[in-house]
């Protein structure tokens, strides 16, 4: 019960977030982006090195 009000409450909550402040919200999933995209680099990286 509290999963799904944590849930739906945490999607309220963004798309309040996109609404009222979208260049915010977009600053901010364009850093979660660069941060998934180096994690990928450095398993990458990581992965060339034990083969290689």
């Amino acid at each position: 019960m509290i999963k799904k009000i944590l849930t739906w409450g945490g999607i309220a909550f963004l798309l309040f977030f996109i609404a009222y402040r979208p260049d915010s919200a977009a600053d901010v999933f364009q850093s979660l982006g660069t941060t998934v995209a180096d994690i990928g680099q450095g398993l990458g990286d990581f992965v060339t090195s034990l083969i290689a």
